[in-house]
């Protein structure tokens, strides 16, 4: 089932699949569960023969956890766990290094700055699944960086394996579009808004939607296919997008907005001669029209809502709006400076090793059982010394993009991946899938294909003595 998922011989057959699936998962979860077992059962043959390439498993393993959230909307558990994208991303991971040659030696030390802080907890009040919920994405990413590290694909290969994370995002795109009520019932706050995510974490939600409509942009751009209708694209770009900002959650949008800007930076530093190698994409007939849809969608759901998402985005509350609070960085990042703050307290008072996995929830002060929505302070509060070490590795990695590849469009893809990979762990943790699975998307080796020559020669006719034309 996997290779015909990646040819994308009749794309229109399997969009309509992935929102059929959200479409069911509002009455009953077997639909889902009946096509995770059917993709997974029929790929394992083909994913299980040792190649020269882990791309088949690799796409398979980046498309299953994709459907994390939708099965948890048409509450698969336990035939599909709550937490899908932390378990088979772990599982998918151990197997990849295990069956193939790996190069990211740094995801080993990254691996060992996690193990001492479980074997210690100083507020005593950590269970078995406070372990899972902050252990299994920190480890995650440390698994991605030694398996995903300098394999090589091809640029086709990186769009097929995008296009596979966006399908079940579809499926949630249906579910939303259906459980969403009216407009004229729906009291705009500003706040985040659970109505509009279709009854679910409304930052999750938007997290998905703002990845799923980064990918589309990626996609149009390099006219890699989806659909194989540009405007069909453009539609699914503005769909996600449009759902994401009704949400009222802004982390996922802001995600968007960063990779396209990323993206767009790179594009505009090419010079004349790249442009001719490469064959960038102008930004006029292609860039500026996948933006202008972002743009569209904002003033519509602005228009809408009478302003609110404007206010929204500015970081204003009710409190500031009535003049009750002022607006600072506390107002605007809806509480995640406190806890933040709260969690450096922690590590300087345990610099070396932390509190203990799990622990920093229960031992911060005035926010006992809060947990934390920034994964740098958990990581510093919990593993100490050992957790800045883990970031700094993580940020080398960022910084060494920078030498990626010597085409600006995807030297620019792939930073901008790390860069909301990051972003991502700043509102939502590692507690997804997102963090893992862009950080491995962002350090594949991408072959760069040579410029084909205008008129190649075969070797025969090479050999062959050219006849000198006859003069009359």
């Amino acid at each position: 089932m996997i290779k015909y998922l990646i040819l994308n011989k009749r794309p229109y057959i399997w969009i309509l699949i992935h929102l059929l699936l959200g479409l069911s998962a509002t009455v009953t979860p077997y639909g889902i569960i009946a096509w995770f077992y059917l993709v997974l059962i029929t790929s394992l043959t083909l994913v299980m023969k040792k190649g020269k390439s882990p791309y088949l498993g690799m796409t398979l393993i980046l498309y299953l956890i994709s459907f994390e959230l939708l099965s948890r909307m048409a509450f698969t558990s336990p035939f599909i766990p709550y937490e899908l994208g932390k378990y088979l991303l772990a599982v998918g991971m151990i197997w990849g290094i295990i069956q193939y040659k790996t190069h990211g030696y740094l995801g080993w030390i990254m691996l060992l700055c996690m193990i001492p802080a479980l074997f210690f907890d100083l507020s005593g009040e950590v269970q078995k699944s406070d372990l899972i919920f902050n252990m299994l994405g920190p480890i995650n990413v440390a698994l991605v960086v030694i398996f995903f590290y300098k394999q090589r694909i091809t640029q086709v290969q990186l769009g097929n394996m995008l296009r596979m994370m966006v399908y079940p995002i579809l499926g949630v795109l249906s579910y939303t579009f259906v459980k969403t009520p009216d407009f004229s019932e729906v009291e705009f706050v500003l706040g985040a808004n659970v109505d509009m995510s279709g009854g679910f974490g409304s930052n999750q939600v938007s997290t998905l939607f703002g990845l799923a409509a980064l990918f589309m942009f990626f996609i149009m751009i390099n006219r890699w296919k989806f659909s194989g209708n540009y405007i069909v694209d453009g539609l699914i770009l503005f769909a996600f997008t449009f759902q994401g900002l009704l949400t009222f959650s802004r982390g996922g949008m802001i995600g968007t907005a960063l990779g396209a800007i990323v993206v767009l930076f790179f594009l505009r530093l090419a010079s004349a001669k790249e442009k001719r190698l490469y064959r960038l994409p102008k930004i006029g007939k292609f860039v500026i029209p996948a933006m202008l849809i972002t743009i569209l969608a904002f003033v519509v759901v602005d228009q809408i809502t009478n302003g609110m998402l404007s206010l929204r985005y500015q970081g204003e509350t009710i409190g500031t709006i009535e003049g009750s609070k002022v607006k600072s960085m506390y107002t605007v990042t809806t509480g995640r400076l406190d806890i933040f703050l709260g969690d450096v307290d922690l590590w300087l008072e345990h610099f070396i090793f932390g509190v203990g996995a799990g622990a920093s929830r229960f031992l911060r002060e005035g926010l006992h059982g809060t947990v934390a929505h920034v994964e740098l302070s958990r990581l510093l509060a919990e593993h100490g010394a050992l957790g800045l070490v883990y970031f700094l590795i993580l940020c080398w990695l960022g910084l060494h993009l920078l030498k990626s590849h010597p085409n600006p469009l995807i030297k620019g893809l792939l930073i901008a991946l790390f860069l909301v990979a990051l972003y991502t762990s700043f509102h939502a943790a590692m507690r997804t899938y997102v963090t893992p699975a862009l950080v491995g998307l962002s350090l594949l080796s991408i072959s760069n294909p040579k410029p084909k020559r205008a008129n190649p020669v075969s070797r025969k006719q090479a050999k062959k003595p050219r006849l000198q034309p006859h003069l009359h």
